[in-house]
């Protein structure tokens, strides 16, 4: 009895620990007003899946910490389990590459761009009819453009906007490029276009090669702990006499100060590879 209340007060902490850690996760951006309704269903759809998978998820790891304390008898493996179910597929997944998706977004765009201004369209009615055909991740911010001009922007502040909005430095090169060249008429505008698509191209190539390099180590690290999990497990299972010195209230204090090392170090080999900061061409002065 007093093993199954101290498992069901681990529970009731996991479960305090993981919601606090999901709650200080970034939210899903907003759609915005100028999305269409299709889209907003699409992603608001794909919203609920995720965070009906994570409830899932969540369930079946408190339900695991509880079998796992019943039948070893450590209490805190009520807590530990899932923390750990919860915690190691966010740190041993592949981060978000944000850099290389815009620049997948611009690299279509541009050419787009660059198709349509030898038929004789300036640059401000050649970014008018790309709309119809822009990247996903650009379509609400290009339709946003749009209505600027509509708006009687003048088209390099209706760029520095965009730039702004995207905060990329790959968009603020082309952005940039492009706010020149409608600064002179359009002229040369095409080859400057087609300058920065074959830029944008060398630019892809280089960071889906870091990102390969950069998914090595991890995929190790997927291997390694996999491994060290089902051995441990095992070795607790059949082994029980070898971690007898871990049931005590001072081994289950060292046994959760190793967890959350392994996992801290996990979080930090993670952060390595995040691609780094990069400074940004366009900015609005104060």
């Amino acid at each position: 009895m007093a093993t199954l209340l101290a498992g069901l007060c681990g529970v009731l902490i996991a479960g305090g620990l993981v919601l606090f850690a999901a709650g200080l996760r970034r939210r899903p951006a907003e759609v915005t007003g100028l999305s269409t309704g299709l889209w907003k269903k699409v992603v608001d759809s794909s919203i609920a899946r995720t965070v009906r998978r994570r409830w899932w998820q969540l369930a079946l790891a408190l339900v695991a910490g509880i079998v796992a304390a019943a039948v070893v008898g450590w209490p805190l493996l009520a807590v530990l389990v899932p923390v750990v179910a919860y915690g190691l597929p966010v740190v041993l997944s592949a981060p978000s590459n944000r850099d290389l998706a815009v620049l997948e977004a611009l690299d279509r765009w541009v050419r787009s761009l660059a198709s349509l201004l030898p038929t004789g369209r300036s640059i401000s009615d050649a970014i008018r009819v790309s709309v119809a055909q822009a990247p996903a991740l650009l379509a609400p911010q290009l339709r946003l453009l749009t209505a600027r001009l509509d708006d009687r922007w003048t088209t390099a502040q209706a760029l520095l906007s965009l730039a702004d909005e995207l905060d990329s430095p790959d968009a603020d090169a082309v952005l940039a490029a492009l706010s020149l060249a409608a600064d002179r008429g359009g002229t040369g505008a095409t080859a400057t276009l087609a300058a920065l698509a074959d830029n944008i191209q060398d630019r892809l190539r280089a960071l889906r090669e870091i990102e390969t390099e950069r998914a090595k180590p991890r995929i190790v690290v997927r291997q390694v702990t996999l491994i060290t999990l089902v051995v441990l497990g095992l070795a607790l299972l059949f082994g029980g006499s070898f971690f007898a010195p871990y049931g005590s209230p001072l081994g289950q204090l060292l046994l959760a100060a190793l967890v959350f090392a392994y996992l801290g170090a996990l979080l930090f080999l993670r952060r390595l590879t995040l691609p780094r900061p990069r400074q940004r061409i366009l900015r609005r002065l104060a």
